[in-house]
């Protein structure tokens, strides 16, 4: 893998480019969103190639970043990648609901929250129950649903784990420069937390809000990312193929929510616990796993 070496330049040709297109795009896309979700969360998709592009335009060498998935090498990392997300969401899921029975919810009332009663409503035309619904999710989002989010998960892999990650490891060591890394891959998100209720707020079916909004969102999303940024790095290490980090990028968005769908909704406050996996509490699986990364890297 190439780019390993820190080149200051690169890194902040790459920052403002990565940084201002994204941002514009979130502020022009924030009341589609709000008009047209779908419509909206196209937009947010083609988003997630500014950072390859980004990696791109400062020079970086994207030949270089490994291609050859190498399969019979890397057998262990594919299977990290493609399970381990829908693993640790499952436990954090049961962790937050253990703590928070109260909250767990198989009447479909996050899909309502989202989408509105009609969301239920075609459900029972095409004969599917709500628990049908949710247990044809799970089993996507373990077959079908990582490779195809791999595409689009590739456009970021490129920018954060091909090109970024490895230049702040050069400069600041590994511990300090993923963890950098992973906060700065948060910080990227923010305009759509400020803007939309990303993943805590109205976005994620919580439009009663939470203590703090936005900003404790936006530090609790870095948290999150922090540690999976982690797991991508070292993943991308471990294999030296760019794929895999994509892998488990298109796994991680295809499980995430799953927990939601079980939980009801407007739970104000707890939202920056869980029960999906960017919450504080249900996240703990997929930070315990950075820190152990982290602890077996540092001996």
């Amino acid at each position: 893998m190439h780019n390993r070496e820190f080149n200051q330049k690169q890194v902040t040709r790459y920052l403002i480019f990565t940084f201002g297109a994204a941002y514009l795009i979130q502020f022009m896309a924030a009341p589609l969103y709000r008009s047209n979700r779908i419509a909206g969360q196209l937009v947010l998709a083609a988003m997630m190639f500014v950072p390859a592009l980004g990696a791109l335009l400062c020079g970086a060498d994207l030949k270089g970043m490994g291609w050859k998935p190498r399969i019979r090498k890397n057998i262990r990392p594919i299977l990290f990648a493609w399970f381990a997300p829908l693993l640790l969401t499952v436990i954090g899921g049961i962790l937050y609901f253990l703590i928070f029975p109260q909250h767990f919810d198989l009447s479909g009332g996050y899909l309502s929250a989202l989408g509105g009663a009609e969301a239920l409503g075609q459900l029972k035309e095409q004969g599917i129950s709500y628990p049908m619904y949710v247990l044809i999710s799970a089993v996507s989002s373990i077959t079908y649903a990582p490779l195809l989010n791999m595409i689009a998960a590739l456009g970021e892999e490129l920018g954060w784990r091909g090109f970024l990650y490895p230049q702040l490891k050069d400069r600041f060591g590994r511990t300090k420069g993923w963890l950098l890394g992973g906060v700065i891959w948060g910080a990227w998100h923010w305009p759509l937390i400020a803007l939309v209720g990303y993943e805590y707020g109205a976005a994620a079916g919580n439009f009663a809000g939470y203590a703090g909004a936005p900003v404790t969102g936006m530090l609790v999303f870095s948290v999150i990312t922090a540690g999976l940024g982690v797991l991508h790095a070292w993943v991308y290490e471990k294999s030296e193929c760019i794929w895999l980090p994509a892998l488990l990028h298109g796994a991680f968005n295809a499980a995430a929510a799953l927990p939601l769908m079980l939980c009801t909704a407007n739970t104000g406050t707890f939202r920056l616990l869980g029960p999906a996996s960017n919450g504080l509490l249900s996240g703990l699986p997929f930070l315990i796993a950075a820190v152990l990364i982290l602890r077996k890297k540092a001996h």
